[in-house]
């Protein structure tokens, strides 16, 4: 059977494409995969401690098994689109997209405010003029996009139901982003102040944590990708069945 195998990131830049396509033995695991990409692709081994997977846009384990035309991400950890109405057209709920244009915060504002709200708690990353001791002279963003949205989906889920909340939003910007720029928009709201603003910090910092997107920083002498923090233990070797940690209450 055949595989496709996507990279992203450094590890992209360390193997120097996006794709391959793998033979495997029928009944292969994703560990097996692991070993094959060794030898095709060397820098897998490098980054091998570092890294996620994923099967189909799912977070998986080693021990899962694959089909013929599967597709498996390499993922390293996230830093934390094509159209601004991706997520719509996705076939998913208004709640998250993900977009290349400037995010427009009016309107997502707009979108999210009712009468019954008291609270509405909103984050704005915003690109700033430095970073690591050097002058930042722009950012630019690549991700996993359908696998993104997919998990952004869950984010904006966990949230609803573990937070007294009644609605979100996230947005998150794609591409070149000249410094003053918003890369993600998150907004809450709620009848009360208290679980807005912390169903609001846990979206992003989970969001930094296990959405795939990432982030390449440009100075005056040259560029790298973002040091993301490391994948969750249960994304890295165990099932997403168990749910993401929260600390709100219905």
């Amino acid at each position: 059977m055949r595989v496709r195998v996507l990279y992203f990131g450094m590890l992209k830049d360390a193997i120097g494409r996006q794709v391959d396509n793998v033979s495997l033995r029928d009944g292969a695991t994703l560990s097996d995969l692991i070993a094959e990409c060794r030898k095709v692709a060397p820098p897998v081994e490098d980054f091998q401690k570092i890294l996620a997977y994923s099967v189909n846009q799912e977070y998986a384990q080693f021990s899962t098994r694959l089909n013929d035309g599967d597709e498996v991400a390499l993922l390293p950890p996230v830093s934390g689109g094509r159209d601004a109405q991706i997520g719509k057209a996705a076939g998913l709920s208004k709640r998250c997209i993900i977009t290349r244009e400037p995010i427009n915060q009016q309107r997502v504002m707009h979108e999210i405010k009712r009468v019954e709200d008291g609270a509405v708690s909103v984050f704005d990353g915003i690109v700033r003029n430095h970073s690591r001791d050097r002058k930042t002279l722009y950012l630019d963003y690549e991700a996993y996009e359908e696998m993104a949205l997919k998990q952004m989906e869950e984010l904006a889920a966990a949230a609803l139901a573990n937070y007294k909340i009644r609605e979100v939003r996230l947005v998150h910007r794609l591409g070149r982003l000249e410094i003053g720029e918003s890369s993600v928009f998150i907004v809450v709201a709620a009848a009360h102040r208290a679980p807005a603003m912390d169903a609001c910090r846990w979206l992003i910092d989970t969001l930094k944590k296990t959405v795939p997107i990432w982030k390449k920083e440009y100075f005056e002498d040259g560029a790298v990708w973002a040091d993301g923090e490391p994948f969750p233990e249960t994304v890295r070797v165990g099932p997403r069945a168990g749910g993401l940690e929260t600390h709100g209450t219905k």
